[in-house]
C-alpha cells in the first residue's frame, strides 16, 4: 500500500529541513507521495520538483493561516491546507503576499520587544537564521536558543516568551474567504489539525457544516496533536458531511520530534482529493 504524507514543511518556511532535501528524506522514510504545504508560501515547491527522486510523487501545496468567526465574538484561529492549485491565479497569489509580507514586520516587531527587554538577539541574527525563508516565530526561537536565553525551541515556545508575552498577532485570512480564494485558484482544500485542543480553543462541532457549506473538501484526522478521542470524533463528523479525511506528519524537522510519515492518508482519500482539484496535478519523478 502506498504510503502518502500530505503535510509537511521545509525552510521555506519554518521547518529546518531544505525543500531538496526533504525529497531525499521522503524516500528514506518509506513514503510514496508527499505534500510540501509550508506557510503562505510555494517557494519551496521549485527546489523540490528539482529534486524528485525516481518513485515519489509530490504534492504541491500551502498552510494557510485562518481565523473563524473574527466579527462574532472571539476569534478562533485555524489552518487550512490547500493543494494542488495554480500558484499563479492573481487574486490568491496577492493573498499570500500580503500574509507573507504581515508576517516579516510581526516578526520584526517581537525581536525589538524581546531586544527592549534585555535579549541578547538581533533582527540581523534572526534574518540570517531564517536565511532568506520568511521569518516566523521558530527562528525568533532559534535565536534564543543560541544566545542561551532558553533551552531548547519548546521552552521559547511557553507563555513567558513567544507563547503569550512576546507574541505579537499575525495577519490571518477570514476561513470562508480562504475557501473562496483557493477554490478560485482550482485548489482543494482540507482543515489542519482542526481538534488540536492542546494547541488552544477549537471550533464547535457545528461549524464543520458551515465550511462544508462553503466548500471544505476534507479534515486532518490522523495528526500527531490529535488524541484518539479527538481523531473518532473528526472522523464521525467527516462522514456525516461526506468530507475526505486524511493523515500526516505535520513534519517541521528538529523543530518538533514528529517523524516523516508518522501519520499517512489512505489512498482512496488522495485519490479522490487529487480527482477534485483543477488548477495543479501531483508531479512525479
Amino acid at each position: 500500500m502506498e504510503r502518502i504524507d500530505l503535510h509537511t514543511h521545509s525552510t521555506a518556511s519554518d521547518g529546518t529541513v531544505r525543500p531538496e532535501q526533504l525529497m531525499v528524506d521522503a524516500i528514506a522514510a518509506g513514503l510514496d507521495v508527499i505534500g510540501l504545504t509550508d506557510h503562505d508560501t510555494t517557494a519551496g515547491w521549485q527546489p523540490a520538483v528539482d529534486a524528485l527522486p525516481p518513485g515519489l510523487t509530490l504534492v504541491t501545496g500551502a498552510e494557510l493561516s485562518c481565523l473563524w468567526n473574527p466579527e462574532r465574538g472571539w476569534p478562533i484561529s485555524l489552518h487550512l491546507l490547500a493543494y494542488l492549485f495554480d500558484a499563479g491565479e492573481p487574486e490568491f497569489a496577492a493573498e499570500r503576499a500580503a500574509l507573507r509580507a504581515s508576517r516579516l514586520t510581526r516578526a520584526e516587531e517581537m525581536v525589538g520587544m524581546l531586544v527592549a527587554d534585555g535579549a541578547p538577539i538581533t533582527w540581523d541574527g534572526v534574518l540570517a537564521i531564517a536565511d532568506g525563508a520568511p521569518v516566523g516565530r521558530p527562528h525568533i526561537a532559534q535565536a534564543l536558543v543560541a544566545a542561551g536565553v532558553v533551552r531548547n525551541v519548546p521552552e521559547a515556545f511557553a507563555s513567558e516568551w513567544l507563547g503569550a508575552r512576546y507574541r505579537v498577532p499575525k495577519r490571518d485570512i477570514e476561513v470562508i474567504e480562504a475557501l473562496r480564494l483557493v477554490r478560485g485558484a482550482g485548489g482543494v482544500t482540507v482543515l489542519a489539525h482542526p481538534k488540536a485542543s492542546k494547541r488552544g480553543r477549537v471550533i464547535d462541532d457545528a461549524v464543520y457544516a458551515e465550511l462544508a457549506a462553503a466548500g471544505l473538501n476534507g479534515v486532518e484526522v490522523d495528526h500527531p496533536d490529535h488524541e484518539p478521542a479527538e481523531r473518532a470524533a473528526l472522523a464521525g463528523i467527516a462522514a456525516d458531511l461526506g468530507l475526505l479525511t486524511t493523515g500526516s506528519s505535520d513534519f517541521h524537522g528538529t523543530n518538533k520530534t514528529v517523524r516523516l510519515g508518522e501519520n499517512t492518508t489512505r489512498p482512496e482519500a488522495y485519490e479522490e482529493l487529487v480527482a477534485k482539484a483543477t488548477g495543479a496535478v501531483p508531479i512525479t519523478g
